[in-house]
């Protein structure tokens, strides 16, 4: 199963393919579509991961603002 998104990739990178197939060699890559597709799996999953981490981040402010918000009592009566 071809990406194309991979192979035009591939297509655009003029001088630097050798570049990028000596590197893909050296960290164990059998082809040079393998390596930019598992680039492209890391870069997804980062942006996936900071998505994430904002949503908890977001959550958190919320959280903090509602406490901040809660009137504290002054007195033990009421």
């Amino acid at each position: 199963m071809q990406n194309p998104q991979i192979l035009e990739l591939i297509e655009n990178l003029k001088g630097r393919r050798n570049y990028e197939e000596k590197k893909a060699s050296k960290l164990g890559f059998n082809s040079l579509y393998a390596y930019f597709e598992n680039k492209l799996l890391q870069e997804k999953t980062a942006i996936e991961e900071s998505a994430r981490e904002l949503e908890i981040a977001k959550a958190e402010a919320e959280l903090l603002k509602e406490e901040k918000s809660k009137q504290k009592k002054t007195c033990g009566c009421c």
